[in-house]
């Protein structure tokens, strides 16, 4: 297993030959509260070659559990969530597919990563054997509320995975004007 960080790229498949799907793991510690709680969502977008969701339909999360080719669908809670990607079912139009979490804000307003503690976001093989695993530095989320943990993407004709860490100050609005989605 190989721990990456920011900016660090694994070759998924070129380093595991035969592998046709991957359990994307997202996690992460909040630091207990009298008051409301930070809730991170988990999200994931499959966007196109110029880097922007295919379509609103091409964003999956709590409320839109499987995207239209069914290649990748939330599974469970082992870590926080689990994101089922098949390899072999992804839309070749789908250039890379982007894990972002963003802090609901409907639950404590206009809230941040501060209180949230250990993110990370792991790649698995279908056995369980993890391939890799990204922690997130704790120092970028003081007034982050929404962040790319990292991509998986098409390269080669083949899969790899960008440790990526990026905060937005804005956001979903500011994950759904660069990814172009209508939310």
């Amino acid at each position: 297993m190989a721990i990456l960080i920011p900016g660090a790229n694994a070759a998924l498949t070129a380093e595991n030959p035969g592998l046709t799907s991957v359990m994307v793991g997202i996690g992460w510690n909040v630091v207990p509260s009298r008051g409301p709680a930070s809730e991170p969502i988990p999200t994931a977008i499959l966007c196109g070659v110029d880097g922007t969701a295919l379509s609103d339909e091409h964003l999956v999360f709590f409320n839109q559990i499987i995207d239209p080719a069914a290649s990748v669908r939330f599974i469970g809670d082992e870590d926080r969530e689990q994101i089922d990607v098949d390899l072999t079912r992804v839309p070749a139009e789908v250039h890379k597919i982007s894990f972002v979490v963003y802090i609901d804000p409907d639950l404590r307003g206009p809230g941040t990563f501060a209180s949230v503690r250990d993110a990370h976001i792991r790649i698995a093989d279908p056995s369980g054997r993890e391939l890799v695993r990204f922690p997130i530095p704790a120092d970028t989320a003081a007034n982050v509320s929404a962040m790319i943990f990292g991509d998986l993407y098409r390269h080669a004709g083949g899969w790899k995975f960008r440790a990526i860490g990026q905060g937005y100050t804005d956001g979903l609005s500011g994950i759904a004007a660069d990814f172009r989605l209508s939310i």
